[in-house]
């Protein structure tokens, strides 16, 4: 999956010649508050609501001081790359360049957000489970054939670290909604178990917490 294939077709760059008032309600239209500027089909950089609220609201975008170093993304990046500059950025949406630095669009952290959550991975029900793990000690091959030898499968995993931590975190979500067996395996094997997770007894719990407050809410 690449850059090209999330871009965004509801926001409309500001041009150089919109006025900041302009710039303010586009944001508000499309609940941003980082709007791409636009010169005919090049990328100038990107323009926030401090920059427009520290000028003259009646000026045109083009005339102010606006951040020209700007972070984007090019059409045939990797959508991880996406993700990293976005979080990175700080940015609620990111430009996508062709080459010549045309502009081609935005992509929305929304745009992002729904991408992974119709990931097979992510709408496939199952369980997440958190090992934690010595860096020296990490295999992720290992980790995969423990569950593997309980007849279930890894759909996804994430691993994360402190930099100065000798300890590696290992989320998996896994195809059973049952992981008794699998943790005990994991046990077995002198793993230590983080946390674990059973999606659908977690989606009914936040349903039932909801539906309380809404029940008090109605009182």
């Amino acid at each position: 999956m690449v850059a090209e294939s999330l871009i965004s077709e509801e926001i409309i760059p500001l041009k150089i010649s919109d006025t900041g008032e302009e710039a303010l309600n586009a944001m508000a239209d499309y609940f941003q508050r980082y709007l791409p500027i636009v010169n005919e089909s090049q990328l100038l950089g990107i323009i926030s609501e401090g920059d427009i609220l520290d000028n003259d609201m009646s000026q045109t975008v083009g005339s102010y001081r606006f951040n020209n170093a700007y972070s984007y993304v090019q059409a045939q990046d990797h959508i991880y790359v996406v993700m990293r500059l976005m979080a990175e950025s700080k940015l609620t949406m990111i430009p996508v360049i062709d080459e010549e630095k045309n502009y081609l669009g935005v992509i929305t952290l929304e745009d992002l957000l729904q991408f992974f959550s119709g990931m097979a991975s992510f709408a496939s029900p199952g369980s997440i489970l958190v090992l934690e793990v010595n860096r020296r000690d990490y295999s992720m091959a290992e980790i995969s054939r423990i569950v593997e030898s309980e007849n279930a499968l890894i759909l996804s995993s994430f691993v994360s670290s402190a930099p100065d931590s000798p300890q590696v975190e290992v989320t998996l979500k896994i195809n059973r909604e049952n992981l008794q067996a699998v943790i005990a395996t994991f046990v077995r094997f002198k793993y230590q178990i983080k946390a674990s997770f059973n999606e659908t007894a977690y989606q009914e719990s936040l349903k039932e917490r909801y539906d309380a407050l809404m029940s008090y809410l109605n009182v």
